[in-house]
């Protein structure tokens, strides 16, 4: 598989890119001017400054664009933005702040819109080659309508950043595929429980309490599946890990640690 170089040309010891103000806002899809104006008023923390007095932005600068832009889609005022971001807690790292960002995207109504190719491009935050509109399109994030697409705007951003990921096509498919099976039955049996939960009442108080229930069963599911995920991750990880050190001494039976 062949993917994408989206690494921009600075790279600091640790791994993590380095952007200039440039790369920074054509990555997120905005312009400089938007970049220093959410710089000054405190919804950017400031770059770390280089050689020559360049500021370098991370990985954390980008997410946090990601989230600013999720919320105005929203429909949240600058103020009321500002208000958002002032209660999250300091030092958020961007797997932190993408979690932010995909919890907000969860009250995003079902929007199905119609764009030109230019259009498409433009609203992802970067040009697409034929090859990442077609696995846009496998992705059932994009259809194809005669000269134009039909884009579901919700899923966009997700669908540009799963290019990136290092990982072949059906990999990604497969995976979406899993999701989709296992979140619809997992939303199959909330409903039912809540549904014979509330049975007996009336129906202005069962479409209340489903209101009411919607944020916290979403938050609990996106908890819940993160930390499940991450178990499984470190239970691989630390497999291999033991595979790598040499694995069951054949002399003792025991485990090479």
């Amino acid at each position: 598989m062949t993917t994408r170089d989206t690494e921009p040309r600075g790279r600091s010891e640790n791994t993590e890119p380095t952007l200039t103000v440039d790369e920074l806002a054509a990555r997120a899809g905005v312009t400089v001017r938007t970049v220093r104006f959410y710089g000054t008023k405190g919804l950017l923390p400031p770059p770390a400054i280089g050689p020559r007095r360049v500021g370098h932005y991370g990985r954390e600068h980008l997410a946090r664009l990601a989230l600013i832009e999720e919320l105005q889609h929203q429909g949240m005022t600058l103020a009321a933005i500002e208000r958002y971001l002032g209660q999250l807690p300091p030092g958020l790292t961007a797997h932190d702040l993408a979690l932010h960002r995909a919890v907000v995207a969860s009250w995003a109504p079902d929007t199905v819109e119609r764009l030109t190719r230019d259009e498409l491009g433009r609203r992802a935050g970067r040009p697409l080659s034929d090859e990442e509109v077609e696995r846009l399109a496998a992705m059932d994030v994009v259809t194809r309508d005669g000269d134009a697409f039909r884009v579901d705007a919700g899923l966009l951003r997700l669908g540009v950043e799963l290019l990136d990921v290092p990982l072949s096509h059906e990999t990604v498919l497969a995976a979406r595929t899993a999701l989709l099976e296992h979140s619809r039955a997992a939303a199959r049996d909330l409903s039912r429980l809540l549904r014979d939960a509330v049975a007996e009442r009336d129906a202005r108080d069962v479409k209340s309490l489903s209101a009411d229930m919607h944020p916290l069963v979403v938050q609990a599911l996106l908890t819940t599946f993160q930390r499940s995920l991450r178990e499984e991750l470190r239970a691989w990880l630390d497999g291999d890990g033991e595979e790598r050190s040499g694995g069951v001494d054949e002399g003792s039976g025991r485990s090479n640690r």
